[in-house]
């Protein structure tokens, strides 16, 4: 695998096959871990960032479970291709823009992605389609034992798994499920949902974690506390509250059929007509209305489109998969304008395959 491959692919996030995938993207647990013989990366220098990098490969390039992972020095990789690994949720953007020896091995079905030097030394994520938490437990339990048989982990007995953030202490897990909340965020009703998510100490974030804008109405959901729990306690309670919300969202949409059909239809037709001639685009509007459109396409308002389609053009949009696929380095005049003749074109294809069949 190379970097120049991956424009061209779906994203495991985004493949919209798993269960529930109409609402729910993809489910994704990470581990923060340490190795017990550096410092923490906060208090590493270049040597030991070095030092912890060529540890890892080596050790785990004696283990046949990673033997098939590509390894990417993400130090050296320039600016776009680093953007690139964020946008498909491969990297954090803490890892793009750290400084020092940093790297990230992924497998070449982009499910798993282990980051070193992250905030911490290792930050390992399996990620699966849809609502599917059970299966990327069972692999990424495997893989940390795998790792933690080659690796020695800082770890205290009282505190667990020692992080560089307290609040990743004890298990070191993040549990999180990328959902699409459409017709929340047009009942108006998706504050209420989340605040009900902060009393159980679940915490919304944007598409791209931490920090980062719930563009087209994505948002991951995922645990804030991660001491004094088991991992199989954590992973229950979010996966016992996402059925929840999930219905919360069903009934929004069956809201919004029943009672403000015009409204609704006008909403996914002027999203649909927008992106099919719109001559300049940014990549924020690009998210809002393939939202609507996503949204239309399940509702089955629109029957010319196919939701993988829709997943992909919401990947492809964003600026350093666009850039990839013009071939060219553009500013942000530019890729506006290349973004809408891309929609443009991608679009028409799938309404002259509708009309042939």
């Amino acid at each position: 695998m190379v970097i120049d491959e991956l424009h061209d692919r779906c994203g495991e996030w985004l493949k919209g096959d798993g269960p529930q995938s109409d609402i729910v993207m993809s489910s994704r647990i990470r581990l923060a871990r340490n190795l017990a013989d550096f410092p923490f990366i906060r208090r590493c220098n270049d040597i030991d960032k070095a030092n912890i990098e060529s540890t890892v490969r080596e050790r785990l390039s004696q283990e046949d479970a990673f033997t098939t992972l590509n390894f990417f020095n993400v130090a050296k990789l320039n600016s776009l291709d680093r953007q690139l690994l964020v946008e498909r949720q491969l990297i954090s953007r803490e890892l793009s823009n750290g400084d020092g020896s940093r790297a990230v091995a992924i497998d070449s079905r982009e499910r798993l992605s282990l980051m070193v030097n992250e905030e911490d030394h290792l930050r390992i994520q399996v990620m699966k389609s849809g609502l599917n938490l059970d299966g990327a437990w069972e692999q990424i339990n495997k893989l940390d034992d795998d790792i933690e048989s080659r690796l020695t982990y800082a770890f205290h007995p009282k505190f667990g798994y020692l992080t560089a953030c307290p609040t990743n202490a004890g298990t070191g897990i993040r549990v999180s499920v990328l959902v699409h909340l459409p017709a929340l965020a047009i009942t108006h009703q998706i504050e209420k949902v989340f605040r009900s998510l902060q009393k159980i100490n679940l915490v919304v974030r944007g598409l791209y974690g931490e920090g980062t804008q719930a563009m087209g109405d994505f948002y991951q959901i995922s645990n804030q506390v991660t001491l004094g729990k088991s991992e199989r306690e954590i992973i229950d309670q979010v996966a016992d509250v996402i059925p929840y919300v999930i219905d919360y969202e069903r009934k929004a949409r069956q809201y919004l059929l029943d009672e403000k059909q015009n409204d609704l239809f006008d909403r996914v037709s002027r999203a649909y007509g927008t992106l099919q001639t719109a001559q300049q685009i940014s990549s924020e509007e690009t998210m809002y209305l393939l939202s609507r459109v996503r949204m239309g396409v399940n509702l089955e308002l629109i029957d010319n489109l196919e939701i993988p389609h829709i997943n992909q053009l919401f990947l492809r949009t964003q600026p350093a998969h666009l850039q990839k696929i013009c071939e060219q380095t553009l500013d942000t005049d530019q890729r506006n304008v290349e973004r809408a003749n891309y929609l443009r074109l991608q679009l028409k294809r799938d309404d002259t395959d509708a009309q042939a069949n």
